[in-house]
């Protein structure tokens, strides 16, 4: 029989369940896996492509980029618990936006001798835990421990088809040494999968009513956080809302739902639209408005669509919901818009709508890039995200925005241009996200912009390291404020009148001195430069993006901002 280590059948597995990368960062469980990757290519076996990734964090942030670019899922393996705990705020990450990726880590052997594989050094007794998986479980939709070598094809399989299932999302499997020692039969394992995963179609109950409701809406509302779905409907849904002369908030847009420039594009604000508004589409949103600021009229009817409407992991979350619509955004929406077009329509008032919508949103961006546009003060985050849309204009270019660059200011107008840091908050996300896109899609524009303690927190050593090994020519803009300035807004949020607000320089939110960041990343041989002077951003900007381009090259733009 033709046998093969199951550190390898992972492997060869994961390859015929189209997974492209293996996102991995080795330890002492992983004997099993090197000698079955070495196996492998010794027989001509295709395999995905295993990279290694200097810390655990990296690798999942890579695997969500990925992923964002391509639609498919990835793997990363990491080293026992240590590796997990160090993946975990990744795994947190992708589970809060939906991202598929097939997490896997060892376990320190379970036997102390007298079975290939068992423990040796000291520390497959320090790394034992009673319940490894728990360090990700609330973030994953499906957990579990391979057994016996066999299993490897069958859980593998579904896995997959889990995290590929509506609502998407991360799945951890854990993996003993010993099994990954023991033979497992090649048999099956380069065949196609035995399970797909689960795509929910909109109830057309549901569907109709919330047609209805938006057709006969007079002041009708889409927020929307999480894009509109693939290339095609995100195209048909700029083109519905401005037939139907419907407003679109960004309110803490993760994704690109509308270009910015869009006339029915009314920005991030939901406040004075939600007021008026009398049927609300919430269109995957996590948290559509904020509670304490934000008021509903009295008889909105509101409207939640996406892939778990009511998402149903967090335990509190409790927005007016009088129709629920279940189902991809890439599904859903043109189904909405299918579901619109043959419903009576009042053109006068639409176009009356339309028209008012367009001035809106025109004063409203012209007053926020002239403001931005004022450097009187110096260099703000709104100036560099200004500077930053002009210089990308008509470019195929992605910003992973991490407490960075702003929507709206910063002018973006294609499918995926656009992606901002997950709500659950684990820091250190845009720059591995932006390295993963630009594996992803190598003649892409990565560009990945985030504050000072956002960068430190990507282990930028790291990270610098991968763009090089992989000549991966992301660019990365730190707004250095030498602050937690997140930190600040929300204390100043809560206490505007209090001590902390007043005071020179707020208690536990300063990072200063600040690291030279270009001499980080001239560690790497990037191409690294501090700005200071607001004049000179664009020519720097410009500069930057030459070196990524024609030289094809990382660069760093370390911009001194004043705090926001």
């Amino acid at each position: 029989m033709d046998t093969m280590t199951a550190g390898g059948a992972i492997f060869t597995r994961l390859k015929a369940l189209g997974v492209d990368y293996v996102f991995a960062n080795s330890g002492t469980d992983f004997p099993p896996v090197i000698e079955g990757l070495a196996e492998a290519a010794a027989r001509e076996i295709a395999l995905p492509r295993a990279l290694v990734i200097p810390h655990e964090h990296a690798a999942m942030g890579m695997a969500h980029g990925y992923y964002l670019m391509s639609g498919r899922s990835q793997a990363v393996m990491l080293h026992t618990n240590v590796g997990l705990s160090n993946g975990a705020t990744g795994a947190i990450n992708a589970a809060c936006e939906h991202v598929p990726i097939l997490l896997m880590s060892g376990r320190t052997p379970v036997t102390e001798e007298k079975r290939f594989g068992a423990r040796t050094v000291p520390i497959a007794w320090g790394q034992e835990m009673r319940d490894q998986t728990a360090l990700v479980r609330e973030a994953c939709k499906w957990d579990y421990e391979l057994k016996f070598p066999e299993q490897v094809g069958g859980l593998l399989d579904r896995a997959w088809a889990i995290a590929n299932s509506t609502p998407k999302g991360p799945v951890y499997l854990s993996l003993p040494r010993e099994t990954l020692c023991e033979a497992t039969p090649r048999a099956g394992l380069e065949g196609p999968p035995s399970l797909s995963p689960v795509a929910v179609a909109p109830d057309a109950a549901a569907l109709a009513e919330a047609a209805r409701l938006l057709a006969g809406a007079e002041r009708p509302l889409v927020i929307a956080q999480r894009g509109a779905g693939d290339a095609a409907s995100f195209t048909a849904f700029g083109r519905w809302v401005e037939a139907w002369g419907i407003a679109v908030c960004s309110w803490w847009a993760t994704h690109l739902s509308i270009s910015t420039e869009h006339p029915c594009h009314v920005g991030a604000d939901p406040g004075p639209w939600l007021a008026e508004a009398d049927v609300v589409l919430v269109l995957d949103c996590l948290a559509p408005w904020w509670p304490d600021r934000h008021a509903l009229r009295p008889d909105a009817r509101v409207i939640h669509m996406g892939p778990d409407p009511l998402f149903s992991r967090f335990p509190v979350r409790n927005f007016r919901c009088d129709v629920a619509v279940a189902g991809e955004s890439a599904v859903t929406v043109p189904a909405l818009i299918d579901a619109m077009a043959g419903l009576p329509r009042d053109e006068a008032v639409i176009a009356a709508r339309r028209a008012r919508l367009a001035e809106g949103s025109e004063a409203t961006r012209r007053a926020a890039r002239e403001k931005a546009a004022d450097v009187r003060r110096g260099i703000t985050k709104a100036y560099v995200s200004l500077c930053l849309g002009e210089a990308l204009d008509g470019l195929e270019a992605s910003v992973f925005s991490e407490l960075g660059t702003q929507l709206g200011t910063l002018k973006r107008s294609e499918y995926r241009s656009w992606f901002q840091e997950p709500h659950s908050g684990g820091l250190g996300w845009s720059f591995p996200c932006a390295l993963g896109a630009q594996l992803a899609e190598p003649d892409r524009i990565c560009v990945a912009t985030m504050g000072d303690g956002s960068y430190m927190f990507a282990n930028p050593t790291v990270c610098h390291q991968i763009a090089e090994a992989l000549a991966l020519p992301v660019l990365v803009i730190v707004l250095n404020n030498e602050e937690w300035g997140a930190v600040r807004a929300s204390v100043a949020g809560l206490y505007p009148g209090g001590h902390a607000a007043r005071a020179n320089e707020m208690p536990l939110t300063a990072l200063k001195p600040s690291p030279d960041f270009t001499q980080t990343a001239a560690a790497s041989r990037a191409w690294s430069r501090r700005v200071t002077d607001p004049a000179e951003v664009p020519a720097a900007i410009a500069e930057a993006l030459t070196v990524v381009r024609e030289e094809r090259r990382q660069a760093l733009l370390d911009i001194r901002v004043l705090p926001d």
